[in-house]
């Protein structure tokens, strides 16, 4: 977690379609439910290991996906 004077700049992934599946992960942006809690207190290493993980997701769920 990051402290009182570190500034994130990496940006949510949301994108305002906020519905969890059963497998507890986001079918707007591709987080799990723990990464949207954690994302306001996460670092920026933090947060680009969650858009990672977000994005393979993302690829194995959308067979459309690039």
């Amino acid at each position: 977690m990051r402290a009182d004077s570190d500034v994130a700049t990496v940006r949510s992934p949301c994108v305002s379609i906020c519905a969890l599946g059963d497998d507890d992960i986001c079918i707007g942006c591709h987080r799990s439910a723990r990464e949207i809690a954690d994302w306001v207190l996460s670092t920026d290493a933090e947060r680009l290991a969650v858009l990672t993980r977000a994005a393979d997701r993302a690829r194995r769920n959308n067979p459309f996906a690039t």
